[in-house]
């Protein structure tokens, strides 16, 4: 590993951050129906930090890696798709299209883990966090947007 790429990693990992500065979920969010197991509202930056910083890390231990390009295409892709996320569903209020953005999300980290794992295995260990995560947004996103069809 590079530490030296880590910061290049985690820069892109900000940026994906800072979407959920500029959109944030204010009241539309706040009055919208969700389910019992919606996270409480600390659960959230908490929960980013940890993700952006591991993942941030177990790309810049492959990285370094010979054979390691498909598995950083998969890294843009996922950190694209998560940055697309959040203007999608509190910018423009899409919940059926930041449903598709997560489920594609969803099948690219996974994707993601098992390349980073074929490549270093504490790398593709460091991301089961983010995939637990995701499984729940996912279900959070669907039945928000279930239980909410007027918005």
């Amino acid at each position: 590993m590079t530490l030296g790429l880590f910061p290049i990693f985690l820069l892109a990992s900000v940026a994906a951050a800072a979407t959920g500065m500029i959109f944030r979920p204010g009241v539309w969010y706040a009055e919208l129906r969700k389910p019992g197991f919606t996270p409480p509202n600390w659960a959230f930056p908490v929960a980013w930090t940890v993700i952006y910083l591991l993942s941030a890390l177990a790309a810049a231990r492959v990285a370094v890696l010979p054979g390691a390009g498909m598995a950083l295409a998969l890294w843009s892709a996922q950190i694209a798709l998560n940055t697309l996320w959040t203007p999608v569903f509190f910018g423009s209020r899409r919940m059926g299209l930041a449903m598709v953005v997560m489920a594609a999300l969803l099948v690219t980290v996974a994707a993601l883990a098992w390349a980073f794992a074929s490549l270093n295995g504490w790398a593709g260990l460091m991301l089961l966090p983010y995939l637990a995560w995701l499984g729940v947004a996912s279900a959070l996103n669907w039945r928000i947007w279930r239980d909410n069809p007027a918005a």
